[in-house]
């Protein structure tokens, strides 16, 4: 019988959406861009040289991970991000960063 690894739990989920959605250079450049404050869809688009709709179709991956938040007004539509869903991201690193700093720390002593 084949078993199968168990579903991921709802953070788990999550923070695959995150690094997933984060893994194209033009979302990690859109959620840059973002730092800045809310911004609509063409302002953000007029940074790429690609269309409005690859454009917004990277946002909607952003939108999904729950990284950038979407506010419309009349035909106009509003991105602005979402910080608190990248804590798990940040966290998950945090972890290998004292473990990578750890080792290096080993390090300097034995040249000491």
């Amino acid at each position: 019988m084949v078993k199968y690894k168990n579903e991921p739990s709802a953070a788990e989920a999550t923070l695959n959406r995150v690094f997933a959605a984060l893994a194209d250079a033009n979302r990690r450049q859109l959620v840059h861009l973002l730092t800045e404050g809310e911004q609509r869809v063409s302002d953000l688009a007029a940074h790429f040289s690609m269309s409005l709709v690859a454009v917004s179709k990277h946002l909607k991956v952003l939108e999904a991970a729950g990284i950038v938040r979407r506010r419309v007004d009349g035909r106009t539509h509003y991105l602005s991000l979402n910080p608190e869903q990248l804590t798990g991201a940040l966290d998950w690193i945090a972890v290998y960063r004292n473990f990578w700093q750890q080792r290096l720390d080993q390090l300097d002593n034995l040249e000491e």
